[in-house]
C-alpha cells in the first residue's frame, strides 16, 4: 500500500500527511472521535504545535474504487474549504491532506489534518459550559444563537450548504470584545446549492433544529429561526415559515422511519417531532 500525499499547506506538512497513519497510533494522538470506520482527534507535533487529524477508511474494496472518481473524504474535505475560503466563511484551515492507496488503485483510507481550533468548542457545550451552569444565562444563549443563525443565512446566501448540519459540527469562541465568532466543521460535506436549493436550505434548517432541540426549549429555536430569517415576520409569514419547516420534517421523519422495512411491511409512525412545539408560538 502506497501513500499519495493530496496536498501540503508548507513543505514541513508533507511529511506529516506521509506520516498520518504511524502518528494516529502514536501516543502523541489524543481521539475524540472514534464512529465506525472514522477516527478524530487532536495530534501534538514534536514542537508543541496542535493540529487536527481526521483519518476515514474505505468501507470496501470496491467503495474503494470508485473513490478516484467520486473523491476520498480528503479530497471533497480540500473541495469544501475551497468553497468556504471563497465565500469568506470560517472553518478549520486544512494543513495536509493524504490517502492509503492499495491494489488496483484503491482508496483504503483517507487522511485530513487541518488547524486545531483550541479557544472552541462545539454549540451545545459552549452555550451550556460546566455543569450547564451557562445555560442558565438567557441573554448570553440568545446572542450565541442569533449569531450562529445568521452565520448559517450566510452560508445559504452565498449559495452553499451542508448534508450534515448539527451542532457538533458548529464551533464557538467568544472573542476578546465579547463578540462570538462560528466556524463550520465537517468540510467533506459542503457544496454549491443547485436544484433544489430551498429544499436544501430547509434540511439544513431542520438537521440542526433536530440537534439543538435537546437543549433549548421551544421559544428559544422558534427564536433561531427568526434571527435565521433577518427578523420576526408578520404572523401570518411567521406560520407560513413554521408550516414549511414543520413540513420539510414530517416528510424526513417519514422517510427515516421506513428505511429498513422489509417489502410489503409498514413501519410504526414515528412520534410527532419536538418541533410540532413550535407551531403555537409562531
Amino acid at each position: 500500500m502506497r501513500t499519495q500525499v493530496l496536498y501540503a499547506r508548507e513543505p514541513r506538512w508533507r511529511e506529516i500527511a506521509e506520516r498520518a497513519e504511524e502518528l494516529i497510533k502514536s501516543p502523541a494522538f489524543r481521539p475524540v472521535k472514534s464512529e465506525g470506520r472514522k477516527v478524530a482527534g487532536m495530534l501534538t507535533l514534536a514542537d508543541g504545535t496542535s493540529v487536527f487529524i481526521k483519518k476515514s477508511e474505505s468501507s470496501s474494496w470496491l467503495r474503494g474504487m470508485v473513490m478516484p472518481i467520486s473523491g476520498s473524504p480528503a479530497i471533497r474535505a480540500l473541495k469544501g474549504a475551497s468553497l468556504l475560503d471563497a465565500a469568506e466563511i470560517a472553518h478549520p484551515r486544512p494543513l495536509a491532506a493524504s490517502q492509503a492507496v492499495g491494489r488496483g488503485g484503491a482508496v483504503r483510507a483517507s487522511y485530513l489534518v487541518s488547524e486545531a481550533l483550541l479557544d472552541g468548542d462545539t454549540l451545545s457545550r459552549f452555550a451550556l459550559g460546566p455543569g450547564e451552569i451557562m445555560g442558565r444565562d438567557a441573554r448570553r444563549r440568545r446572542r450565541i444563537l442569533d449569531t450562529v443563525a445568521r452565520q448559517v443565512r450566510r452560508l445559504h446566501d452565498a449559495g452553499l450548504y451542508t448534508r450534515d448540519l448539527q451542532e457538533t459540527n458548529l464551533m464557538v469562541a467568544e472573542g476578546e470584545r465579547g463578540e462570538f465568532r462560528v466556524w463550520f466543521l465537517d468540510l467533506e460535506d459542503f457544496r454549491r446549492l443547485k436544484r433544489g436549493a430551498a429544499r436544501n436550505r430547509m434540511r439544513n434548517l431542520v438537521h440542526l433544529d433536530r440537534s439543538i432541540g435537546r437543549f433549548l426549549c421551544r421559544a428559544a429555536r422558534l427564536a433561531f429561526l427568526y434571527a435565521y430569517l433577518g427578523g420576526k415576520p408578520d404572523r401570518t409569514e411567521a406560520r407560513e415559515a413554521v408550516a414549511e419547516v414543520l413540513s420539510v420534517r414530517a416528510k424526513m421523519e417519514r422517510r427515516r422511519s421506513g428505511e429498513g422495512a422489509a417489502p410489503g411491511t409498514t413501519q410504526p409512525r414515528a412520534a410527532a417531532p419536538r418541533m410540532n412545539s413550535m407551531r403555537g408560538q409562531a
